[in-house]
């Protein structure tokens, strides 16, 4: 007999709704319980972030530096303006509107620039205004601060000069405090995230040129479950650790006799799942026979 040659089997959020209560030996019978399962599972995937690596959520992120700017966000952070040309990398920007401020780290586009994260809200359609060069322009669309909030973690750093990569070291907040000049420019060699709800990227020494490229792989979160047709951005490895993980956090609202089975399932996929999806790498062992004497 044929197979099917289908490998796009995938679950939307009612369907794993619908297994879970079906786990707890329930049915899905009003709009309240698809309201209060999407919450349990977004709260499930929020648990998700602090258990450790998910592989497809690491992502490589670029950023330019700009000489003496030492704190970046922890992802991509762009502004869409009406024109760039005029404007200075390293600058700051304000808003004829709002009073927001921000630096200029890169321009990517004729028409953007590669900001740090900005001190107040820009207001769209107004006009900004560079502190060194005084030129002006509009600013075309609100500033999206999703993408670097989403940062969970940087895992590691390099310092890419002249197509070479050098590794930069991650400090304690308490190391990066103790740096005593932290306007020290070079190649910046150390790093530390500051995790707040912002998350930024702070180098050391500060950047002494316009041209390095501070890459960094980062853990973000995963998309929220938002409507229940919504695919979840998880492997498909993950299913059944997701269903098993849906149904015990529905079993604590709603099958507490079912608590304690449907967890030892959860916490048994999750540890599969988490094994499957683990780093791998060579490991050799080479034994040191300077001296063996053979008799």
């Amino acid at each position: 007999m044929a197979t099917s040659s289908s490998k796009d089997f995938e679950l939307d959020v009612s369907d794993y709704v619908e297994e879970a209560f079906e786990r707890c030996g329930l049915e899905v019978r009003t709009g309240y319980d698809l309201k209060t399962a999407k919450r349990s599972l977004n709260l499930m995937l929020a648990d998700w972030a602090n258990r450790g690596l998910n592989q497809w959520t690491i992502n490589e992120t670029s950023i330019t530096t700009a000489t003496g700017v030492r704190e970046y966000p922890a992802g991509t952070l762009t502004m869409t303006v009406a024109a760039s040309a005029s404007f200075s990398v390293g600058e700051t920007i304000t808003g004829g509107t709002s009073s927001a401020t921000t630096t200029i780290t890169n321009k990517p586009s004729a028409t953007s620039f590669a900001i740090t994260i900005p001190s107040g809200t820009f207001s769209n359609g107004e006009t900004l205004t560079g502190g060194t060069s005084g030129a002006t322009t509009t600013l075309s669309a609100a500033v999206d601060l999703t993408d670097f909030k989403s940062t969970i973690d940087v895992l590691s750093v390099v310092i890419r000069r002249d197509d070479t990569d050098f590794a930069a070291d991650r400090l304690s907040r308490e190391a990066y405090l103790n740096i005593p000049s932290k306007s020290t420019t070079g190649r910046p060699s150390q790093f530390f995230l500051d995790r707040q709800i912002q998350p930024v990227l702070k180098v050391w020494p500060a950047p002494e040129n316009d041209t390095d490229v501070i890459i960094f792989n980062r853990l973000r979160r995963m998309d929220d479950a938002d409507t229940f047709t919504n695919d979840l951005e998880i492997p498909f490895r993950f299913y059944p650790c997701l269903a098993a993980g849906l149904a015990y956090y529905l079993s604590i609202k709603r099958a507490p006799n079912r608590i304690q089975v449907l967890k030892g399932i959860y916490e048994e996929e999750f540890e599969r799942a988490m094994v499957e999806d683990r780093d791998r790498a060579s490991f050799n062992i080479k034994p040191n026979v300077t001296g063996t004497v053979i008799a």
